[in-house]
């Protein structure tokens, strides 16, 4: 029996969100293989976190470490990934290395730093309370966790061989210059983003390309910027359209669409080389 381990690296994770998950698997995945094993850690609270942050890294270091499990599922996002990032990534053995890890948005700080450090089994893509938003998005994560399924890539992977990357702007705009950055010389960006005000992205993408090591990428593909929070006045420009400004002012190649962000949607974009 494959055995995914789901685990909470950033906020609080309630309840109905676990049951949620639960019964989605019962439902559609009768024959219970594959497997989810749930880290008690997920129901920890620590203020705005599921445990402190001791308690979160010793969560993901155990099951990544556990010869016992197959994959690994980052429960949901949020935000806290990045205060236990450099801490877990010197402690995850060969074992962990083998690996699959699936998350985005907050997950991104972990897949940055775990990138950087040479794994090579990461993606970004739904997780695991992202089931809840419809039965493909459930099937698309689980196939690629079990099996490394290329039918749920982003579809302009098929046609391009370069090595790829994708981020939640914000979180990458973040991490950026500290520990966590990984080398993306040569990669084609895929940016997403939600519940931020155009003017937000606008100053995040100021800042990501404006760094010398993302002026390096292949070029940048914008996925969708969902509930963009008002803005007063009007910012007068979308988010494809921030985006494009940044790149042509920067020299980055701006690629077209992706076909990733916060919804049912989501598809699959996997770290590196394919």
């Amino acid at each position: 029996m494959f055995k995914i381990g789901v685990v909470a690296a950033s906020s609080r994770v309630s309840p109905e969100t676990v049951e949620g998950i639960k019964a989605w698997m019962a439902e559609h995945v009768p024959g219970g293989d594959p497997a989810l094993v749930f880290h008690p850690s997920l129901h920890a609270k620590h203020g705005h976190f599921a445990g402190d942050d001791t308690t979160r890294a010793r969560a993901l270091v155990e099951f990544a470490n556990d010869p016992r499990l197959d994959a690994i599922w980052f429960a949901r996002g949020g935000y806290g990934s990045c205060r236990i990032a450099e801490a877990v990534t010197p402690q995850l053995g060969p074992e962990a290395r083998g690996k699959r890890y699936l998350g985005y948005s907050d997950a991104g700080s972990l897949l940055a730093a775990m990138y950087k450090a040479g794994f090579e089994h990461l993606a970004h893509g739904p997780m695991a309370a992202d089931v809840r938003r419809g039965v493909e998005t459930g099937r698309r994560a689980l196939a690629w966790l079990t099996e490394g399924d290329p039918a749920g890539f982003e579809p302009s992977l098929a046609a391009d061989p370069r090595p790829a990357a994708a981020f939640n702007i914000t979180i990458l705009s973040q991490l950026l210059g500290t520990p966590l950055e990984p080398d993306l010389t040569g990669h084609v960006l895929m940016l997403e983003e939600v519940s931020e005000a155009a003017y937000r992205i606008d100053r995040a993408m100021f800042h990501i390309t404006s760094q010398p090591s993302i002026r390096q990428v292949a070029g940048i593909r914008m996925g969708r910027a969902s509930d963009v929070t008002p803005n007063e006045p009007d910012f007068g420009m979308t988010a494809e359209e921030i985006v494009r400004f940044w790149c042509a002012r920067s020299g980055i190649p701006y690629l077209g669409p992706a076909d990733i962000g916060h919804d049912a949607d989501n598809r699959i974009v996997p770290f590196g080389k394919r």
